[in-house]
This record gives C-alpha cells, sequence and structure tokens, in this order.
C-alpha cells in the first residue's frame, strides 16, 4: 500500500464518522450540549472541517476553502482563516449552524480538496519539513497524521453525542 492510499483511508474514515453523526439529525439534535459549557455534533463536525481546512491548505499552498469558496458567509460568520474553533465560548459553540445539509456539505468539499492534494503525494513531499518552530522540525507526513488524530479524535466525540441524543430526542 502507497503512502498516500493510507493517508487517503484515513481521511476517508473521518468523513464516514462525519456522515454517521450528521445524517438523519435534525436541528435540535445537531445543536445539544449535554450541559452549556458542551459542544454540539455541529460545533465538533464544523471544528474538525475547519482544522482539516487549515491544515491541509496550508501543506497544499492554497487559500482555505472557508475563505475562497465562501463557507465563511454560507454559515453566516466572516471569513477569517485564523477562525477554526480553537478557543471559542459557549456563545460560538452555539452559534454554529445546527444545519445538516449544509455541514456535510462543508465537509465533503474540504475533504474532497485534501483528497485531490493526497493524489500528488509521495516520500519526497511526506518528508518535507513545514515548521522548524518544533523539535523535531515538523514534516509533511507528521502533520497528516496529526491532522488524521484530531480529526477521528472529534469525530468519535461527534459519534458519542449522537448516541446520546439518539436515546434522549
Amino acid at each position: 500500500m502507497e503512502s498516500r492510499e493510507l493517508l487517503t483511508d484515513g481521511f476517508t474514515r473521518i468523513r464516514e464518522l462525519v456522515e454517521m453523526s450528521i445524517n438523519g439529525l435534525g436541528s435540535e439534535g445537531l445543536a445539544y450540549r449535554p450541559e452549556p459549557g458542551a459542544n454540539s455534533i455541529a460545533w465538533l463536525t464544523w471544528h474538525l472541517t475547519r482544522i482539516q481546512d487549515d491544515h491541509v491548505s496550508e501543506i497544499a499552498g492554497l487559500e482555505q476553502a472557508w475563505v475562497t469558496d465562501g463557507w465563511a458567509g454560507k454559515f453566516g460568520m466572516a471569513p477569517d482563516p485564523e477562525n477554526d474553533g480553537r478557543g471559542h465560548d459557549p456563545e460560538e459553540v452555539a452559534a454554529i449552524p445546527a444545519d445538516g445539509g449544509l455541514l456535510i456539505a462543508h465537509h465533503h468539499a474540504v475533504s474532497d480538496r485534501t483528497f485531490r492534494y493526497l493524489e500528488s503525494v509521495d516520500t519526497n513531499e511526506l518528508d518535507r519539513t513545514i515548521d522548524r518552530s518544533y523539535d523535531p522540525p515538523v514534516s509533511v507526513g507528521v502533520r497528516l497524521v496529526s491532522v488524521i488524530s484530531d480529526n477521528i479524535q472529534h469525530a468519535g466525540q461527534a459519534r458519542y453525542l449522537r448516541g446520546i441524543v439518539d436515546r434522549i430526542l
């Protein structure tokens, strides 16, 4: 198996988890938070998609889809490429639209960009250093695995919430 195939499989699993978390769920379920400071399925899937968009766009030398493809406007937000959910307060979490179609479309658009980038990935690209502020410096391969790890964790949280929502709503 080629490295790009392995990475594509990881990002495909994220996409599948996002779909399983959202499909068939109404706005009440997507916005549900077990307590006021908790994250919702809508926020978790929006956030993991923003992280993927931010990190993979940087690696690929592209502007984020959030800005260039108008996703910020579709979410009713400013096209700030720095707004990826890190540091959001409870009000900002609640402000993410609980619209399953929008969330899925956003994730598909970003993951499609990721899949297109991965088609060109080879060993030299995976070994390319992209961040020297760490010791050891971070390569493209390490960053992609980091994105997969982060996304899988948040997608798992969304699946857990979906199980709760399916039982109580």
